[in-house]
């Protein structure tokens, strides 16, 4: 069936099609995560390599194989670097568990009290609320720790099979390259390369501009908590600037993350306050002013459906598609702008309110112009 005879069909027809497609490409999206998780992922960690893979192949005269390979080990000295210092100070805290444990449950007993005071809550009915809660967090179980032990496990075999998976992109590129030609017609090989060359482009200033902001946010943080005196500040600003890759959602659980770090190493509980107020005025900064600055228009995506795409991803593959929909959301946009029967998706998903107020501003500007010449054309 050709597009014109499907354009001709009624409309439940189309609506029960396009329903059973996304539901088919929801089902095996989902079950298909353990692959297509790392293959995306190596996608762009690959384009981004790809100027250093070339440098490496065309100006060291290097083969193809070994500028690939050098090109994936600079990435993962970068990552591991970054694990290492996390996990240094993850090693440093669950030193303190125990103090930390108990200075938790000191704050809790004072704000149990300070709710006692001001509300007539009593302090048996707030414990019966947040025991379970509390002793969750603060005694974790065997099923937990083995829970952990498998979520590091799985972890580990998830960067190893990303970075192999990196490794071949950048190998058979070419290979590639003549498959995505060879699968569609002839007379759209201009078009394929074009979008190929725009989602390159793309994801490659977008990822970098990513690493500036999160390079900025981190330090910043880092910076912001050591004046404060907070203890594991380098640790906390890691994570902050890690999690602000998320939209909205990233800085809402690194502020949760460094609020309860703050309460259980620091006996002045007003701390937390300050810590709290610092990540909220960092992120309003970073959202009005860093962001349009450092990643500029490279995804020019509403946030309507950046939340949605967050909340979708989340859904379907957790920590990692929450990671992966921003860049994923933009690569359909670009193929939705350039294929004439999927362009109003294009439109749903861009950013062009303020294209289309500045194009309303000159045509409102224009006709006053047209009716001031007419009327002086009639007064003379």
């Amino acid at each position: 069936m050709d597009l014109k005879t499907f354009s001709n069909l009624p409309f439940y027809i189309k609506l029960a099609c396009v329903l059973f497609s996304l539901f088919a490409i929801g089902y095996l999206v989902i079950i298909g995560k353990e692959i297509l998780s790392p293959l995306i992922f190596s996608c762009l960690f690959s384009i981004l390599l790809l100027p250093v893979s070339q440098f490496f192949e065309f100006k060291l005269k290097l083969p193809r194989s070994a500028a690939a390979m050098l090109s994936v080990i600079l990435l993962l000295l970068f990552v591991g670097t970054i694990i290492y210092v996390i996990g240094t100070q993850i090693a440093d805290l669950a030193k303190e568990w125990p103090d930390f444990q108990a200075q938790i449950k000191r704050s809790l007993w004072e704000f149990r009290g300070w709710v006692q005071d001001n509300f007539h809550v009593a302090r048996a009915k707030q414990l019966r609320v947040v025991n379970t809660a509390t002793s969750k967090v603060l005694s974790p179980d065997t099923a937990a720790v083995g829970a952990t032990v498998l979520s590091v496990s799985a972890m580990l075999l998830f960067l190893v099979f990303t970075f192999i998976y990196s490794f071949l992109f950048l190998l058979y590129r070419s290979l590639i390259m003549k498959f995505l030609e060879s699968v569609f017609l002839k007379e759209n090989t201009a078009t394929v390369h074009e979008i190929v060359e725009q989602v390159q482009y793309m994801i490659r200033k977008y990822i970098i501009g990513l690493l500036i902001e999160m390079a900025i946010v981190a330090v910043v943080v880092s910076v912001a908590f050591s004046l404060m005196g907070v203890k594991y500040a380098i640790l906390l600003g890691l994570i902050t600037g890690l999690f602000n890759v998320v939209p909205y959602i990233g800085i809402f659980t690194a502020l949760v993350i460094s609020s309860i770090v703050s309460l259980g190493t620091s006996a002045d509980s007003s701390q937390v306050i300050w810590v709290m107020g610092t990540l909220v005025v960092t992120h309003l900064v970073d959202s009005n002013v860093l962001l349009p600055l450092v990643v500029g228009s490279k995804v020019r995506i509403n946030a309507l459906m950046t939340i949605l795409g967050v909340v979708i991803g989340e859904m379907l593959w957790g920590i990692p598609g929450m990671f992966l929909s921003i860049p994923v959301i933009a690569v359909l946009k670009i193929i939705f702008d350039r294929v004439e029967s999927l362009h109003a998706w294009g439109i749903i998903m861009g950013d062009e309110e303020r294209k289309q107020n500045k194009l309303a501003t000159r045509f409102m500007v224009r006709n006053k112009k047209v009716k001031v010449d007419k009327h002086d054309d009639i007064a003379d």
